[in-house]
């Protein structure tokens, strides 16, 4: 029989997934970890893809880096929009490639579309729950999406 000790260092995961036309769309998988006797610590594994994809941005010097909690808005296509603009087309790319990049290494999630790296003024990824927004600086300003969401809760990050 198990002691407390080993039962209190068990993990379950519980994993929701809907099909949509043939293909799988990931709802957050929420992971309960015992804490202590009768209580259950649970972790958001969007919250964490999301800050993989926002600390990837980070690491190639984007700018203005924001996430966009959709799930409150009834008409939204995702669960969250990550956003973020650097000045030059290399550097576009850049944070592009590392944001796929990070998320296959610590996420294990490919992305589902891309669209925009042949001219890179605004590139979008497509995680199915996560859609990421890379743009040129001067188009970041023209679209303002965050305008045009602006019901959605906005989260800033910074370099640090």
């Amino acid at each position: 029989m198990a002691t407390k000790k080993e039962t209190a260092a068990v993990k379950k995961t519980a994993v929701k997934s809907t099909e949509k036309k043939g293909t799988t769309r990931k709802k957050a998988v929420k992971e309960i970890v015992p804490q202590e006797e009768n209580t259950i610590k649970i972790i958001d594994t969007d919250a964490f893809e999301v800050r993989t994809i926002v600390e990837a941005m980070l690491d190639k010097k984007a700018k203005n880096v924001c996430s966009m909690d959709l799930r409150e808005i009834g008409t939204s296509i995702c669960d969250y929009f990550v956003i973020c603009n650097a000045d030059s087309t290399p550097n576009v790319i850049a944070i592009a490639d590392n944001v796929e990049e990070e998320m296959i290494v610590k996420c294990n999630r490919k992305v589902m579309r891309m669209q925009g790296k042949e001219n890179a003024f605004w590139i979008i990824l497509d995680f199915s729950n996560i859609v990421v927004h890379i743009f040129q600086t001067e188009y970041r300003e023209f679209y303002r999406l965050e305008d045009l969401w602006a019901d959605a809760k906005i989260t800033k990050y910074d370099e640090e």
